[in-house]
């Protein structure tokens, strides 16, 4: 369906995707409405810092934001926040708002993000326990990161190792305990999972693996503690959970769009309704190095996915497709992930994890398919253009540190 002729436009959502969408429609030359539906009252900001430098303290709440509020105004972007979308009218070409009235478009972007996953036991709604996903909870939890109190992390994935790494330097006695029998099990290999194990051990953190928590104690409504299933006691004075997060879909859903572990989603952003896209972490997309869908949680993500989104409904031709990629920043250590490193069959060290700065390559059959690099930026780079290419490396070249990645890279060329 040509949609270049769109005069409205709704995107509904407020996050990186859907700022980015507002940015490539303008940047394509859409002139007609533009409508922005976000259910928090802040402008569209960045999330990844709010787990490290925000909650720290080292960034201020307006460097968050993609853009200025006088940006959207210039940009002549309608802004409707602190609003929820309740219901799509698909053949009305609506969006209904919680508070009464609809928004009609001739095109649609879904950008409604992601929900932490909510932690189902006794005590998960006292004071003192946290989800760590937007500004506000991070605004609720600064003023209680004083050092000497007791923190308890519930998912040692990125977002806890994170938070754990700033409670440290902030002082805070820190506990992170992670169901799984290492931490990062679900995204990365046993060498980089016992890399950060032995980093936050050494910094000053417990962490205990294989760990249930079966309760949350409090009293006079806050919470004390932190009970496993062995009937072990924790103390608490602040606890936040970060066992993963469930894409934002409920919306598409019951207006009839297909769904699977997220919006299903063309090259293009397109959902089964030819005048309806889903971007960033609600999207199931196809992952073209890879020869499947899935579902990618990063900011390369929710870019490329605005700019893929707007430039299908403007015509123009589709944006390059990246290798996914991502990052980590945990103490003085940056973390650089290229690629997907689900069913390697092979993995491959570069450089010395006692040096602290090393990559490990994940090979499958022989073909570069991911690589985390620590402190290593040329490893990182050079790996996603190597795996776009698919490229074949023995692991004996990848290891060798006396040829640098550029040369490696040649090689292959």
């Amino acid at each position: 369906m040509d949609l270049s002729g769109s005069e409205r436009i709704v995107i509904v959502g407020g996050g990186q995707a859907a700022a980015q969408a507002c940015a490539s429609l303008r940047l394509f030359g859409f002139a007609g409405d533009i409508t922005l539906i976000g259910e928090e009252a802040a402008l569209p900001y960045q999330r990844p810092p709010l787990s490290k430098a925000y909650m720290k303290g080292e960034l201020a709440e307006e460097r968050l934001y993609f853009k200025p509020a006088t940006w959207y105004e210039d940009q002549k972007i309608d802004t409707v926040l602190s609003v929820r979308a309740t219901e799509i009218d698909r053949s009305a070409q609506t969006v209904s708002l919680e508070h009464g009235g609809s928004v009609a478009y001739d095109a649609l972007i879904i950008a409604t993000g992601s929900r932490p996953r909510a932690l189902p036991i006794e005590g998960a709604d006292l004071d003192g326990v946290f989800d760590l996903r937007d500004l506000s909870d991070v605004d609720r939890i600064r003023p209680r990161m004083i050092s000497g109190q007791k923190l308890v992390i519930i998912g040692a994935g990125y977002i806890g190792l994170e938070a754990a790494a700033v409670a440290r330097q902030l002082g805070l006695d820190v506990t992170v305990l992670e169901m799984a029998d290492r931490v990062l099990a679900r995204v990365t290999s046993p060498i980089m999972s016992q890399f950060f194990y032995d980093e936050h051990t050494r910094q000053g953190a417990e962490i205990r693996t294989g760990a249930m928590v079966s309760a949350l104690k409090g009293a006079d409504g806050k919470v004390s503690s932190a009970v496993l299933a062995d009937g072990t006691e924790l103390e608490a004075d602040i606890v936040l959970v970060g066992i993963g997060i469930l894409p934002n879909v409920e919306l598409a859903e019951a207006a009839g769009l297909a769904c699977s572990n997220g919006i299903l989603t063309d090259r293009d952003a397109r959902t089964n309704d030819p005048r309806i896209f889903a971007a960033g972490d609600c999207a199931a997309r196809p992952l073209v190095h890879y020869g499947r869908k899935g579902r990618l949680e990063s900011v390369h993500n929710a870019i490329e996915q605005g700019k893929l989104a707007a430039a299908a409904i403007m015509g123009k031709p589709r944006p390059a497709e990246d290798c996914p990629w991502f990052w980590s920043d945990q103490y003085d250590l940056k973390l650089q992930i290229a690629g997907l490193s689900q069913d390697y069959d092979e993995t491959v060290l570069r450089g010395d994890p006692e040096a602290r700065k090393f990559a490990v390559f994940y090979l499958q059959n022989g073909k570069l398919i991911a690589v985390d690099a620590v402190n290593s930026p040329p490893e990182f780079l050079a790996s996603k253009k190597l795996i776009m290419t698919g490229a074949h490396l023995a692991p004996e070249t990848l290891s060798d540190t006396s040829k640098s990645m550029k040369e490696i890279a040649a090689m292959t060329a």
